[in-house]
């Protein structure tokens, strides 16, 4: 394969999997709090929609980009009623969630379905962009590509060396300890839900802003699941979040470009390939006992008498 190629195949692979990037960090955050929510591919639709329609209103894809992340938390808000109000199932929780979510996005963006939104372009940087193999593949993209750099590192920083970030961590791991401490537990429980439901939205408004500026039904296409997955992949580290994102936004690149080729392979086949490398990735963690980095109290309620 010729060189260009790969280029223009790994710069794709960073775009399609910057979505994906914010979405897992999200779900990341919300998980290390204690709290499981399974309502990542609703909350990417609610906020592809709220970031798309806001940004035509009001002319400002900056605007849009928050408001996609703020419609989102709100979405992830009820999340938090049900779990640490109502101290319901987490699990039926999330799946309510992202049926919710994916139908009401669906039901209120059918008038837009087709509309072109303004959005987030393609802005090399300069000197960067000139540097050979780099350059192209990882500086030359729109600005919310370059924010999504930062941001694992900002994740990092926050659970490893802040007061918040370790009282965050405290709760997931033993809530019992940290509510003996003095920790308010059901209040950093809600403050993960609404900062992870906030970085899924603005993976969801990258896809309506930055990756395909319109809007259509079923703009994330599993992109939800692959994320809450990612986060088994990458262990809750931030920094593996980052290889998985790209990977997997590297095998939905690869099957677009073999669909374009007019290759002869089934185009379900290709459309199949990111949901199955999901699988096995799960499958994976498992097998080799990724499982148990989860937080300890991940996904079990505190009774707020408690």
């Amino acid at each position: 394969m010729p060189i260009e190629l790969i280029i223009a195949l790994l710069a794709a692979a960073v775009q399609s999997g910057t979505p994906i990037l914010y979405a897992t960090l999200g779900e990341m955050v919300t998980e290390k709090s204690g709290v499981l929510n399974l309502g990542v591919e609703g909350m990417m639709m609610v906020g592809a929609l709220g970031a798309f329609w806001f940004s035509l209103t009001t002319g400002s894809p900056w605007l849009g980009f928050l408001m996609g992340g703020f419609c989102a938390a709100m979405l992830a808000a009820l999340h938090g009623m049900v779990c640490l109000g109502f101290q319901g199932n987490q699990v039926v929780s999330g799946l309510a969630l992202t049926i919710l979510g994916t139908g009401l996005a669906n039901f209120l963006g059918t008038p837009l379905i087709g509309s072109q939104g303004i959005g987030f372009f393609r802005v090399p940087l300069p000197v960067l962009s000139d540097i050979p193999v780099l350059g192209p593949i990882l500086f030359n993209h729109d600005v919310l590509v370059y924010l999504s750099f930062g941001l694992p590192v900002l994740i990092w920083l926050f659970f490893r060396h802040t007061r918040l970030g370790l009282h965050l961590r405290s709760v997931g791991e033993n809530p019992a300890a940290a509510a003996t401490a003095g920790l308010n537990v059901i209040g950093l429980r809600w403050l993960g839900i609404i900062m992870g439901g906030f970085l899924v939205g603005l993976g969801g408004a990258y896809l309506s802003l930055a990756y395909i500026h319109l809007w259509t039904s079923g703009l994330t296409a599993g992109r939800g699941w692959i994320a809450v997955a990612l986060v088994i992949f990458s262990f809750w580290r931030p920094g593996r979040a980052v290889f998985g994102a790209y990977l997997f936004g590297g095998v939905m690149a690869f099957q677009l470009r073999l669909q374009a080729t007019g290759t002869d392979i089934p185009s379900s086949f290709l459309l199949m390939l990111p949901y199955a490398l999901t699988i096995l990735v799960l499958v994976a963690s498992t097998m080799t006992g990724r499982g148990s980095a989860a937080p300890a109290a991940l996904g079990v309620n505190i009774p707020p008498e408690e």
